[in-house]
């Protein structure tokens, strides 16, 4: 059922005629305003779908709001940010919200200040931000006039919330089964600190202070390593090949993210060394790579696709003025144990 002449755009004036109520009633349904009964939205809803009508985004960042909300990625090769991004999907999966993902492909600030910046002059309705290395000042600065969460930083604002892995506890769970085993000689692959970000409590910190703490929990302070190589393939496979040709090789490494875990599976192999009777390897993410036959690796799982869909319902809450204080939630971490740890070689 189209409007007359067939290729014209479908308007909100059409709509209300199918509908057979007024414009402002069919403009109450598309802004969910207070007082529209069921009812009338169903005729509303069932006149836009007969008639194909879409709202115009442009107009309607005019009138105060696109209905568009922006996803910054510090990288499209971490499958955990895939998991975070199906939670955040699954919430705004029957709003009228939709979502667009930017990616810097690299963790330069100047990057991803670029993308924010085009998401804010594009009138994006709110923004998550996921590990972000553009500087916190900006993001404040940005947050103040965008509602904006952060996910994985620990650094609260009045201006923005933070969603974020009780990542002390998920460390303590990876070095407690480690020693279990019988490990003593463990190492930890960190990423580099991203100079000029002014975040100061970055996951990697607390994953590295953690790994630090444990270690001496269980007095092995002088068997601590920690290598900066980075959360990636290429990071996890230059810091194991680091670790696994020094004059003191671990027997276990603890890489701070799954994607840099596989890179220490490929190093392994390089060395002719068997995961896990020569080396035990465990993760932290627990992405859908962990659970894959050949790699079975041992990690922790921070509930991602939770942590996405807490992160979008905070955001909603912030643009539709339901909530005006900033609110930091964490979800509690478990450890998923396979086949990549074992105890040492006697």
């Amino acid at each position: 059922m189209q409007p007359a002449g067939g290729s014209k755009r479908v308007t909100i004036t059409d709509v209300a005629r199918s509908a057979g109520v007024s414009t402002s009633a069919v403009s109450k349904v598309l802004r969910n305003a207070y007082g529209v009964s069921p009812a009338m939205r169903e005729r509303v809803q069932t006149a836009m779908a007969e008639l194909g009508y879409r709202p115009h985004a442009a107009a309607r960042g005019m009138r105060g709001r696109t209905y568009t909300i922006g996803v910054l990625l510090a990288s499209i090769r971490n499958a955990f940010y895939a998991d975070l991004l199906e939670g955040v999907d699954a919430q705004l999966r029957n709003t009228e919200y939709a979502l667009f993902i930017g990616s810097s492909v690299s963790s330069e600030l100047e990057d991803q200040t670029k993308l924010i910046h085009a998401m804010v002059d594009r009138q994006m309705d709110g923004l998550i931000l996921i590990a972000p290395a553009v500087p916190r000042s900006e993001v404040v600065r940005i947050a103040s006039e965008v509602p904006t969460v952060v996910i994985g930083h620990h650094d609260p604002s009045p201006a923005y919330d933070c969603v974020v892995n009780q990542d002390g506890a998920g460390v303590d769970l990876v070095v407690d089964h480690l020693v279990g085993l019988g490990h003593r000689d463990i190492a930890h692959i960190s990423h580099p600190t991203v100079r000029g970000s002014q975040w100061e409590q970055r996951p990697e910190h607390h994953v590295r202070a953690a790994y630090h703490a444990a270690m001496a929990r269980h007095g092995l302070t002088d068997l601590a390593r920690v290598v900066h190589s980075g959360y990636s393939d290429e990071g996890g496979y230059r810091g194991a090949r680091e670790l696994l040709t020094s004059t003191r090789p671990p027997t276990a490494v603890f890489a701070g993210a799954d994607v840099a875990a596989t890179g220490v599976f490929r190093a392994a192999a390089e060395l002719g060394l068997r995961v896990p009777d020569d080396l035990s390897i465990a993760g932290y993410n627990n992405t859908s790579v962990a659970a894959l036959a050949p790699v079975s690796l041992t990690s922790v799982d921070q509930a991602g696709a939770m942590m996405g869909e807490t992160a979008a319902r905070l955001l909603l809450e912030r643009i539709e003025k339901r909530r005006d204080r900033a609110v930091v939630m964490a979800s509690t971490p478990h450890l998923v144990t396979r086949g990549s740890t074992a105890p040492p070689r006697a």
